[in-house]
């Protein structure tokens, strides 16, 4: 995890990736914002890119490839898999099918979309605060 990368975000909903343009830039967190509209995508750009994201946030249902599908790639990804990136589900919709089966893929957190905006940014603040502060193996890699 880097802390100054980008935050993935997965969301198939172009109202949704507005609103969250606007939210994180309020939050004025200096992470690029990387938006991809299916997990398929996103897979390819983790593949190939040299940058080492901050976050993941995923929507479940997505064309193509399903958020439940991206985490599993991702975590079957040794190379992936080592860059210790948090992932996060962020959906409009949960049932504990949903979160028993995002945990059992070691997901790091599922988390409800809030109604309204303020709530809305609210919890993306708890989350990026959270993750900014948390410790992961991959801050020892340069010492």
């Amino acid at each position: 995890m880097d802390k100054h990368g980008p935050i993935i975000i997965i969301e198939d909903n172009a109202a949704d990736q507005r609103i969250l343009t606007e939210i994180f830039k309020n939050l004025e967190f200096e992470n690029e914002l990387c938006f991809f509209n299916d997990g398929l995508v996103a897979l390819d750009f983790l593949n190939t890119t040299t940058k080492v994201p901050f976050l993941i946030i995923s929507d479940i249902n997505m064309p193509r490839m399903t958020g439940f599908e991206l985490r599993q790639k991702i975590h079957e990804n040794a190379e992936l898999s080592l860059k210790c990136v948090p992932f996060l589900f962020f959906s409009t919709g949960s049932d504990k099918n949903s979160v028993e089966d995002a945990y059992a893929m070691s997901v790091q957190g599922f988390f409800r979309k809030p109604e309204g905006i303020d709530k809305l940014e609210a919890t993306l603040r708890k989350i990026v605060e959270y993750w900014k502060e948390c410790v992961a193996p991959s801050d020892f890699n340069n010492q």
